[in-house]
């Protein structure tokens, strides 16, 4: 049986989900970015999905962050907000908009965020395995 959380990885928990669910909203809210001249330079007018690679890069790292500083087994939670925040406000938006725009840059954002953020929990909760049977048969 595992000993209850400390106040202190209470607190390092509560941070780290609310920095999946900001990085979330901003991910889904800013995907939509283009070289148009309006927010970045013109430059044709092509998409540049600069979001998808922040998701690539950020919840991996709150991933293993959540494992290391917390518990591994709670890197789920942070993972698990990210992509309930991406596909609830992305489908059912603020007034029941259509946020997650409908075409490659959607499934570059879901996926570039959810696949490495699996990967680093799997990682995670199989070394945390590995540890717990080496101690336990050691």
């Amino acid at each position: 049986m595992s000993t209850p959380l400390t106040s202190r990885q209470r607190l390092l928990l509560a941070l780290l989900t609310f920095d999946a669910f900001l990085l979330g909203l901003l991910e889904l809210f800013f995907l939509p970015l283009r070289l148009d001249g309006i927010v970045l330079p013109k430059l044709g007018d092509a998409p540049i999905p600069i979001t998808a690679v922040l998701a690539v890069i950020t919840t991996p790292l709150l991933v293993r962050t959540t494992a290391k500083v917390v518990r591994p087994t709670f890197s789920v939670i942070p993972l698990l907000v990210w992509v309930l925040v991406v596909l609830g406000m992305g489908v059912a938006g603020p007034g029941g908009d259509l946020v997650l725009i409908q075409d490659w840059r959607a499934l570059l954002l879901i996926g570039g965020g959810a696949l490495p953020g699996a990967l680093a929990l799997g990682g995670g909760l199989g070394s945390a395995a590995k540890v717990a049977k080496g101690v336990s048969s050691g």
